[in-house]
């Protein structure tokens, strides 16, 4: 199946992935639910670390981490989440519709990401906002293939979504265009000096056919307790209260290691807070 992107959007997409620290692998890899998007960089024999993106961002938006120090100590793959702007295009009559279907297509994919295949063992996985929310849907329901789990700024996890976060970002949901997505992020990072090509490839993807994603419940937290979990929020962010969300990690993961940012918003959180989450990550693997 071949993957048919916007010309503008893969112009800036692939400026963003050229900022990674190289070389980078892009692999399009098949699976039951479609071809699926992964990047990869660092070295071919340090311990795999897989990565899913919010919504909408793309896996390129892991450059920052990867540069940051992640590729030193791990493998990098960042993967394009199916049915969003991006490289992962679904297969026609067969879309993801249910935590059951990511579950089935992140297994796919697991199987077939570089040293981290079906017998290569559980690799580290995290993601952030919409892609931590499947990493701990994903986690709780395959915990033996998960050697410990990164929730970046998750979403829906833990607690709601803000309500006046939900009304500002719907008129851009409903209807994307390059002005509503500048000016909501813009209003969600407070006005903050934003990467001109990841801001850019933001705005291509309002060109992308819209893809009602998968919601659902909270994932259990019964299986995570198993887990080593790593929990960092954004300070400043807006789409839910990052004390809140703390204490509520603690309340139902007592062991997890959780810690909120300062000074930091929540969309650009792996490209703003890249330096930290390096820190953090390269200081939990010792």
């Amino acid at each position: 199946m071949s993957v048919i992107v916007p010309g503008s959007f893969r112009t800036a997409y692939d400026e963003v992935l050229g900022r990674w620290p190289g070389p980078v692998d892009r692999v399009d890899l098949p699976t039951p639910y479609g071809v699926t998007r992964v990047n990869s960089c660092g070295p071919a024999t340090a311990p795999p670390l897989v990565l899913l993106p919010g919504g909408g961002a793309t896996s390129t938006v892991w450059g920052a981490c990867a540069a940051a120090g992640l590729a030193r100590r791990y493998q990098v793959h960042g993967v394009d989440l199916m049915g969003d702007p991006g490289f992962s295009v679904p297969q026609p009559g067969r879309p993801v519709r249910s935590v059951d279907d990511l579950a089935g297509w992140l297994d796919a994919a697991l199987d077939r990401i570089g040293s981290a295949g079906p017998d290569a063992g559980p690799v580290l996985l995290g993601g952030h906002s919409y892609g931590a929310w499947i990493a701990a849907h994903y986690a709780a329901q395959r915990p033996e293939r998960v050697a410990g789990l990164v929730l970046l700024d998750p979403t829906r996890v833990f607690t709601g979504l803000s309500p006046g976060y939900v009304l500002r970002a719907l008129p851009m949901l409903a209807r994307p265009t390059p002005g509503r997505i500048r000016s909501f992020l813009a209003w969600e990072t407070g006005g903050a000096a934003l990467d001109a090509a990841w801001l850019r490839l933001q705005e291509e993807s309002a060109g992308f056919p819209a893809v009602r994603p998968v919601t659902g419940p909270r994932p259990d937290p019964a299986p995570l307790r198993e887990l080593p979990v790593r929990v960092l929020l954004a300070g400043r962010a807006r789409c839910h209260d990052p004390g809140r969300v703390a204490r509520a990690v603690a309340e139902v993961l007592p062991a997890a290691r959780t810690e909120v940012l300062p000074g930091v918003s929540h969309h650009a959180f792996p490209l703003t807070a890249a330096d930290q989450i390096a820190r953090r990550l390269d200081a939990w693997s010792d």
